[in-house]
């Protein structure tokens, strides 16, 4: 059988594989702590959960429009409004399965092949292979603690070219979970828009951020969408973070008035419509005890962040730029002799702590860098911060 090169040209996604050897010494009896996937403890909120075990009596489960229930394409702009103060129409607003078929449909819809398209490393790796899929020139562009890992103005227009025809930017980010200020992201919006390039803007994290000043004043928990200062942008969000509802596939995009026909006649062509149950089940997120019920946990989620910081520190552990988004903390490994790679490798076999290397998210620094997701309980975190202790300990007595 003749494999095709797009399939034989995509890399293991290394959290997975990670995942998959965590499970095997978990099948050998070992109990390992998982800190290598972005998936909160904490499940869909109560009320969520409630409404599907009421709607799953009912047996007809029949498709929804491409686009996605009305009333939760409605039930999200909402949420824009309460969240960042946006006024959103919810044509506008494109139910999908899960994030990724956001960015698959949006790929679809913008992406010729040898289009180049710069995205920062590091960077989520399967936006970047959605991207290749479909024969853009996926140009990487290097990013330091300087810039927090992120995309700056000045590293746009130092990399842009004449066929550069867009860029996509996840902010906050994943791995590093630090955040482009929003001027900055203006700007940098504003340069590719007077390029006659698309923005792609990974807002899947946004709610799971520290509010800046003026959002605080504002009464709002979170900085301002991209969509307020450039409204022709494409923005993807899910219901898988801030919400914890990773394995309900659900997600959504934020479009043009003219990509939403684009949108809608992909989307029946290539999946149908997301999952019934969950879009009805979904829409018992926006009410204010399922909110309160997310806001609690990102609070939970600050203090996770403060007890791994502190542990990283005390271990002797280099954290270049602190989060203030998302659940990672981007590490620097170098100090132990090890790439992250093989820190990687032996943490999971000797420790039993898994963890992502940064090879999974670009090249520039991707030896030198390790993810750890704190999505996990505190008691994992702590147990697991106790084991890399005790393997750091060891190590460094070896290498004595």
């Amino acid at each position: 059988m003749k494999i095709s090169q797009r399939a034989q040209a995509i890399s293991p996604f290394l959290a997975m594989e990670f995942g998959k050897h965590a499970a095997e010494l978990e099948a050998a009896g070992h109990h390992v702590i998982r800190l290598n996937l972005g998936e909160p403890d904490f499940g869909a909120p109560p009320a969520v959960r409630a409404e599907l075990q009421r709607i799953a009596a009912d047996t007809a489960m029949p498709y929804t429009g491409a686009l996605g229930l009305p009333a939760l394409r409605e039930a999200i702009a909402g949420f824009y409004q309460q969240a960042h103060g946006l006024s959103l129409n919810p044509e506008r607003v494109v139910v999908t399965a899960g994030a990724s078929a956001a960015l698959l449909l949006l790929t679809a819809a913008l992406v010729d092949p040898g289009d180049e398209v710069l995205v920062g490393d590091p960077s989520y790796p399967c936006n970047r292979q959605f991207l290749s899929g479909f024969g853009a020139d996926v140009r990487l562009v290097p990013t330091d603690a300087r810039s927090r890992f992120q995309l700056d103005l000045a590293a746009v227009q130092r990399h842009w070219r004449a066929r550069t025809r867009g860029l996509m930017i996840a902010t906050p980010s994943n791995p590093t979970g630090t955040s482009v200020p929003p001027a900055e992201l203006a700007a940098i919006c504003d340069w590719a828009r007077a390029h006659g390039a698309w923005r792609i803007v990974d807002e899947i994290y946004l709610n799971l951020s520290d509010a800046d000043a003026d959002s605080a004043s504002a009464g709002h928990a979170a900085p301002p969408t991209i969509l307020a200062a450039d409204p022709g942008a494409c923005v993807i969000n899910s219901f898988s973070k801030y919400f914890g509802m990773t394995g309900w596939r659900l997600g959504w995009a934020v479009v043009p008035d003219e990509l939403v026909p684009v949108m809608e006649r992909l989307a029946q062509n290539y999946y149908i419509c997301a999952s019934t149950p969950a879009q009805m089940a979904a829409l018992a997120c926006f009410t204010p005890d399922s909110i309160a019920v997310c806001e609690a946990r990102k609070r939970e989620f600050g203090e996770r962040r403060a007890l791994v910081l502190q542990g990283l520190a005390d271990i002797g552990l280099h954290v270049p730029v602190p989060p203030d988004g998302a659940f990672y903390v981007y590490i620097d490994v170098s100090s132990t002799g090890l790439d992250a790679m093989q820190f990687c490798e032996r943490a999971l076999q000797e420790a039993h702590v898994a963890l992502t290397p940064g090879h999974d998210f670009g090249v520039c620094s991707a030896k030198a860098h390790v993810r750890l997701s704190y999505a996990a309980s505190k008691a994992d975190l702590t147990e697991g911060l106790a084991r890399l202790t005790a393997f750091l300990k060891r190590l460094r007595d070896d290498q004595r």
